[in-house]
């Protein structure tokens, strides 16, 4: 009997699947539950359309992913900093002061837990920062660190 998952059912499947499943579990348990919804025409067609709604918003995101990537490519930064004694940096740049320097001088939106800095960076120079901008797809922005006039 084919029953269409409303939820999670674990060694079964995931939400909106169309799984093959025996009459008396279909009947007994899953429909029983409200796990699930009996293999009808309607109900079929209704869970084939939003997998492919599904399926389409994640292709139109990735696409986009893969623009922002490429034009975040180009994106370089200078964020100057305070110098201590010696010469050392006063304190450090962190993934929010980066997130608001590409915000001032490239208007975009860059969220600061996209940015991924192993640790804060406390020294001159010009560093590149990886950026996630979706689950698979990442870039790199250069960030130059400079000292404050």
């Amino acid at each position: 009997m084919k029953v269409v998952l409303l939820e999670d059912v674990k060694k079964v499947g995931k939400k909106g699947e169309i799984v093959e499943l025996s009459e008396a579990y279909a009947r007994n348990v899953i429909i029983k539950k409200g796990l699930g919804l009996e293999g009808t025409a309607t109900n079929l067609n209704n869970a084939k359309q939003k997998q492919e709604s599904a399926a389409h918003k994640k292709q139109v995101a990735n696409d986009e992913a893969h623009i922002l990537a490429a034009q975040l490519k180009k994106v370089a930064v200078t964020i100057p900093v305070k110098m201590g004694d010696a010469g050392r940096v006063f304190g450090s740049v962190t993934a929010k002061d980066i997130s608001q320097a590409v915000k001032a001088a490239y208007d975009v939106d860059l969220d600061k837990k996209k940015i991924e800095l192993k640790e804060p960076l406390k020294t001159l120079g010009v560093h590149d920062v990886v950026i996630r901008v979706h689950p698979e797809i990442t870039t790199t922005i250069t960030v130059t660190v400079v000292a404050e006039q």
